[in-house]
């Protein structure tokens, strides 16, 4: 029986539920259930204590990039800019604080030397691209009930670069004199930020650290990065001591980059957690989360996923309840405190906005009204395949709510459950149901008398209020496709 924690899991050894059959996978040597249809499920609210989640995060497009991600266009578009001032509140209001009447994301991701890419007189320190750009920022968070960003470069100003560019290339040097002055140039990119009225919440030296990109990026060996990383973090946590400091945005701990922090005593001592990109493709969908251990080599850090999208383009009723569930597994096996959508707000014009986006908005240079036709110049709309996977969490998540363990009598792949109360001491249950066809049911013994209010979310579902049940002992229907949320009435 799992318990629902990465050192205890199990998955499947044997049929342990009723009309499941145990086939072993050939790829991870594990027992997974198949076809099952229904399940009994005991959440711990008596002693199953976990994380507490800290809330969701997201990235902001507020500069042009080229369609399909190539290049960066001389062209002033983004957001919040394009959008009207009724748009920009509606956005606020209905998606960044997921429709609750106080706060829903808690973080802003945002991409140094690619969204936010203006530059001073001797190209070190970046800074508006556009008049205003900060403001608007600034406006947004404050606005949204937002904590703070999280910043992270994609490439450093170009007069750090053997090119001189943003696109490609690596730092002019690593030798000590030029990392320190290096350091000092990212903290006072800090410093820019935080006097224009954009706190900072977390810190990232580089995306994706082995990829050379049609975009902003800067490539480091495992030693260049490591030598910079202790420069650069060390200033960075001196002038920002509370910010969380994480590495390295690809994969953690797991290659070579992450192997040589860990060590480094002096080094690892600077990082407060592991980000890792773990897409919705390249044949990993949330089932990677329960088959693979992130916490095995932290070192006692957390480890979370701070960027997920499907990079092929797409979107699918399937990857609705998908993405619903790689939030879910992060926290459930991997003791997640947060997780990242890719981009709030993808534009009309560019071909990757389908599967990298919450929503999509027409910047005024778009005068293709064949997409999207109903949609005017400055106003943004729903990308719903996507948006329904996460705003159950974003409503129904708040910052702080602490996670509880859950007994499954088997840890199935297309149905997954999460438990949790939020900081006012709320139970709180997710459930999804990942198959195509079939119904699940669950009986979920919740240890709580009283109400619970269901709310589904699907790929065209959205906070559909269901009739409330008497607990402690719920019985759940759950159609195919379907996310849903119980809350405990007051």
């Amino acid at each position: 029986m799992s318990s629902q924690h990465p050192s205890r899991r199990t998955v499947l050894r044997g049929a342990a539920i009723a009309g499941a059959a145990a086939t072993l996978s050939p790829l991870t040597g594990q027992f997974q259930a198949q076809a099952a249809a229904s399940g009994d499920y005991t959440i711990r609210f008596d002693n199953g204590r976990k994380q507490t989640i800290l809330g969701l995060g997201f990235e902001i497009q507020s500069d042009s990039i080229g369609s399909k991600n190539d290049g960066l266009p001389d062209l002033v578009s983004g957001v919040p800019y394009d959008l009207t001032d009724s748009e920009r509140t509606r956005f606020y209001r209905q998606m960044l604080k997921g429709g609750r009447s106080d706060r829903g994301f808690r973080y802003c991701r945002l991409a140094m030397g690619l969204y936010y890419r203006g530059l001073d007189s001797g190209r070190q320190h970046m800074k508006d691209r556009y008049p205003g750009q900060a403001e608007l920022l600034a406006d947004m968070i404050r606005s949204s009930g937002i904590e703070g960003t999280s910043v992270e470069y994609w490439s450093p100003a170009p007069a750090w670069k053997n090119n001189d560019s943003y696109i490609a290339g690596k730092l002019k040097s690593f030798d000590d004199v030029f990392l320190a002055r290096f350091a000092d140039a990212l903290v006072a990119d800090l410093d820019h930020l935080t006097e224009n009225g954009v706190p900072v919440s977390m810190w990232g030296l580089q995306n994706e650290p082995r990829i050379t990109a049609r975009y902003s990026s800067c490539v480091y060996s495992a030693d260049e990065y490591l030598k910079t990383f202790k420069a650069t973090a060390a200033k960075v946590r001196a002038a920002y001591p509370n910010v969380m400091i994480t590495a390295d945005s690809q994969d953690g701990w797991g290659t070579s980059t992450g192997q040589a922090i860990v060590a480094d005593r002096q080094a690892l001592d600077l990082v407060d957690a592991w980000t890792y990109h773990r897409l919705g493709t390249n044949g990993r969908n949330s089932d990677y989360q329960i088959d693979n251990d992130f916490l095995r080599g932290a070192q006692g850090r957390p480890a979370f996923s701070n960027e997920f999208e499907y990079l092929d383009h797409k979107t699918s009723d399937w990857r609705t309840v998908n993405t619903a569930q790689s939030i879910m597994n992060w926290m459930t096996f991997q003791d997640s405190p947060t997780w990242f959508w890719l981009h709030a707000l993808k534009p009309t014009t560019n071909a990757e906005a389908p599967g990298y986006s919450l929503g999509f908005w027409r910047p005024p240079h778009d005068k293709d009204f064949s997409r999207f036709p109903d949609l005017p110049v400055g106003h943004w709309t729903w990308n719903p395949q996507n948006w329904n996977g996460i705003a159950g969490f974003v409503k129904y998540l708040p910052w702080d709510s602490v996670r509880y363990a859950v007994d499954e009598p088997a840890v199935l792949r297309d149905q997954r459950i999460m438990a949790w109360k939020t900081p006012a001491g709320k139970p709180v249950f997710a459930v999804t149901n990942r198959s195509k066809t079939e119904s699940f049911t669950y009986t979920v013994d919740t240890q709580t008398a009283g109400s619970f209010e269901g709310h589904r979310y699907g790929p065209k579902t959205n906070d559909q209020r269901l009739t409330a049940k008497n607990g402690p002992r719920l019985t759940l229907a759950v159609p195919p496709l379907s996310v849903e949320f119980w809350v405990r009435t007051p």
